[in-house]
């Protein structure tokens, strides 16, 4: 299982980007798909999942309506829109996935649970 995560970069305020994890050795179509972040001096948290049919998404209250999660089977890549960017997103993002948990809260609050990580892409925030 390897994941790769990118797109990450400097964006100021308001501004978008968009991360792209792309996902070897598994299928997307059976397993759900996270993104985390880590902040300097803060753990990790979850950002957002998707299910393996793509028909359930979750978000932490802190992206809800600004970020979008999605998915390209053809493609084996997941992404996350970020829109309205804050000063206070910035941190480096991970894809992560468990075989076991579904996508709701509980995937993004076991952060130690996820089984397979990406390297991180970093997303700075500034003016």
């Amino acid at each position: 299982v390897q994941l790769q995560a990118s797109g990450g970069g400097l964006v100021q305020p308001g501004g978008s980007l968009t991360l792209s994890c792309a996902a070897s050795g598994f299928s997307l179509d059976h397993f759900a798909i996270g993104w985390f972040r880590q902040a300097p001096g803060k753990e990790r948290e979850g950002v957002s999942c998707i299910s393996g049919s793509g028909g359930t998404t979750y978000y932490s209250d802190s992206v809800k309506g600004r970020f979008t999660i999605s998915k390209d089977r053809a493609k084996r890549t997941a992404y996350l829109q970020m829109n309205s960017l804050e000063l206070e997103d910035t941190a480096v993002y991970y894809c992560a996935t468990d075989f076991l948990l579904p996508c709701g809260s509980d995937y993004l609050r076991r952060v130690s649970a996820m089984d397979h990580w990406g390297k991180g892409t970093l997303v700075t925030v500034s003016s």
